[in-house]
């Protein structure tokens, strides 16, 4: 995984012997050993069934990883405290799997369930908090501005998707925030005994926002990525978006509207621009309707809008069909309903893809959730993807997730 250890009998001893630790809430300290005995310690569990079939591959894949963590966070002294946290995640004797990224316990015609087993130093961090407000950090740190559609964390798949960074927050009284980082690598969720999973960096990230609580949210972004070691991953995107509720007392109406444009940045090899659209439209009552755009070109390879660094699953289907923005673009409508039935909570989506770049249809596809919390730290959840198909280039594809979580 990111950082490995001497052996696997590491990380579990030490999952095993932390686990009792009280987690008493951070404070303010007034000596260094005092950060440290009012720090915070937490642990949480996340196992997780999931099946694919996927055609035309001949195999079907079942995986069964559990996640322990575990972090400390120190109490502030003088403003300046400090973050740990350590993951590791084993897959209870279900290898019929390709973890991705390289990552293959099994011959080739498996899907991909991209949770590879081992050790992860998930963060570790330097923060210093200052009196006008703002937020400095410095090391290995989760990341996720806005929606995270554009940089996340990747926080559905077991091993989280960090970055080795410089970065800075600060939210204003006045309803104005703004965001900057410096990323010098990027941890990916395939591990680092890939190559796939560490990409070198040399990237700066802006973000601003203001909250107007009349007229909606407005948010500015600019993101300079320089990938070192996959060039046609870099670029850069600067882009805008508004989203809020009309005013009225009859059924709340919300919106969203969002623009981007994307060049070729750094040593990519492809010159190239593209441009992203979305559009939401919620009502009160849990229903939405949503239309998504990213740029391509059916004649030009490699002139598509990527997002290399979003949580990617949270976007354009569960079933995971277009992680990487096809060569024509890809078209997104999709519309679905949610709600909550006793302490259960559900979601019901619908999409339809189709090509940007051209009139060819990709598919289409159901997705669904239930979940629940009970006793405050646990949680249970079911979901599935059902992605259909006649282009030749997508396979139908069906998923299915079982999950239970338990936080401390």
């Amino acid at each position: 995984m990111k950082q490995r250890l001497a052996t696997a009998k590491v990380p579990v001893a030490l999952l095993t012997t932390l686990l009792a630790a009280a987690s008493a809430p951070a404070m303010a300290a007034d000596t260094f050993g005092e950060a440290f005995t009012e720090g915070k310690f937490g642990y949480s569990f996340r196992w997780r069934l999931e099946h694919v079939n996927q055609d035309p591959l001949p195999h079907n894949a079942t995986a069964a990883p559990l996640r322990g963590r575990i972090n400390f966070h120190t109490a502030a002294l003088s403003g300046f405290s400090a973050k740990a946290e350590f993951d590791y995640v084993y897959n209870f004797g279900m290898d019929n799997f390709n973890a991705g990224g390289g990552n293959t316990p099994r011959p080739p015609g498996y899907p991909v369930i991209a949770d590879p087993q081992g050790e992860d130093l998930n963060q570790l961090f330097l923060q210093y908090k200052a009196k006008f407000g703002g937020q400095f950090r410095l090391g290995r740190q989760r990341i996720i501005y806005d929606n995270a559609r554009f940089i996340g964390n990747v926080g559905w798949r077991q091993n989280e998707q960090t970055y080795d960074s410089f970065s800075f927050d600060h939210n204003t009284d006045s309803g104005w925030s703004f965001k900057y980082a410096y990323i010098d690598k990027v941890r990916r969720i395939f591990g680092n005994d890939v190559p796939s999973g560490e990409h070198d960096q040399n990237t700066n990230l802006f973000n601003v926002r203001f909250d107007n609580t009349e007229l909606g949210k407005f948010t500015g972004y600019y993101y300079d990525i320089d990938n070192k070691d996959v060039a046609n991953l870099s670029s850069t995107t600067w882009g805008m978006r508004i989203n809020g509720k009309f005013p009225g007392d009859g059924p709340v109406f919300g919106y969203a509207l969002e623009y981007a444009h994307q060049k070729d940045n750094a040593n990519n090899p492809v010159d190239y621009s593209a441009n992203y659209w979305r559009g939401d439209l919620t009502a009160g009552f849990k229903l939405a309707t949503v239309y998504v755009s990213l740029g391509g070109s059916k004649t030009a390879p490699g002139k598509a809008f990527q997002t290399p660094l979003a949580t990617l699953h949270a976007f354009n289907g569960w079933a995971d069909k277009f992680l990487t923005t096809p060569q024509a673009g890809l078209n997104d409508f999709f519309f679905g309903a949610k709600g909550k039935v006793g302490t259960w909570t559900w979601n019901v989506l619908y999409h339809d893809f189709s090509a940007q770049s051209g009139s060819g249809s990709y598919g289409n596809e159901i997705d669904g959730v239930i979940g629940t919390k009970f006793k405050e730290h646990y949680g249970i959840l079911f979901k599935v993807a059902s992605f259909n198909t006649d282009s030749l280039a997508y396979g139908d594809t069906t998923k299915y997730w079982v999950q239970f979580t338990a936080s401390f």
